[in-house]
């Protein structure tokens, strides 16, 4: 438990300690590189979040009053309010009024629409639906095996699923995921599941995306694209390649999609 981590005070203290000036040696083997200091807030920050990594209040859930975070961390209680506003500004915690303060989930309808970006030329953003194409277990690429932080050849599952707007495939999803984490997702639970797929990630396999990456970049559709998204072949598409991280900035899914783009754009809020 948390409570009987070292208090964050003390903490700050050692990190003090170890970036104090030290005596030269004559070998630098052995030596630890100096400390980086981190405010009060953001240690209890470090600490909330690990609660979230180890599953200590699970999505959906609420978490403690501001007043016990307080007492169990033995800080003021503003120092516990900015650290539980950074992690909602990180879409971490949802603060509701007059109720107190979740866990974030992806079942949550706002959520859904944090991750896909795109929106009908006219109107308000649409839920899309799933169709799901494939599910299978594969070996790792160079490429993908790049962007998960893995190696060539270990193993994966590979997901391709449509999204439909309407009736209307729009989108081409082919997702990779590491193997291990995901033990247990098949074709079969895909078809089964009917809401949004990381809200299944994080319901049937404890998997949280908290972040992701994207690179966008204008290619032709191939044949294979083509039929799959229902277009002529060379048609423009729009092609976002994501990385998505959970806790620990730890890269767990690389999706690339391939979107139509006809009565619809990307859309993006920079603030």
């Amino acid at each position: 438990m948390l409570g009987s981590m070292a208090r964050p005070v003390r903490t700050a203290t050692l990190m003090t300690r170890l970036s104090s000036p030290q005596p030269a040696a004559s070998s630098q083997r052995g030596r630890r590189p100096p400390a980086v200091f981190a405010p009060l807030y953001r240690q209890i920050r470090n600490l909330l979040v690990d609660s979230l990594r180890r599953g200590e209040w699970l999505p959906g859930a609420a978490i403690p009053s501001e007043t016990e975070l307080a007492v169990r961390f033995q800080v003021s209680q503003g120092t516990v309010r900015k650290a539980i506003d950074e992690l909602a500004s990180e879409n971490l915690l949802v603060r509701r009024q007059g109720k107190g303060t979740f866990v974030a989930t992806h079942h949550e309808a706002r959520a859904q629409f944090r991750f896909l970006r795109l929106s009908p030329d006219r109107g308000q953003p649409i839920p899309a639906s799933s169709r799901f194409l494939a599910c299978r277990r594969v070996r790792a690429s160079a490429e993908i095996a790049a962007h998960l932080g893995l190696r060539a050849g270990e193993p994966l599952v590979h997901v391709r699923r449509a999204l439909l707007f309407g009736e209307v495939p729009k989108v081409l999803d082919d997702i990779w995921l590491p193997a291990r984490p995901f033990r247990g997702l098949s074709a079969e639970l895909l078809a089964q599941y009917k809401g949004p797929l990381y809200g299944l990630f994080e319901s049937e396999f404890g998997v949280r995306m908290i972040r992701a990456e994207e690179q966008l970049r204008a290619v032709a559709a191939s044949v294979d694209e083509a039929a799959a998204l229902q277009v002529p072949i060379g048609t423009p598409l729009l092609r976002v390649d994501r990385v998505s991280y959970t806790y620990g900035d730890r890269p767990i899914e690389f999706r690339r999609g391939h979107c139509v783009t006809t009565d619809f754009h990307y859309r993006n809020t920079l603030t």
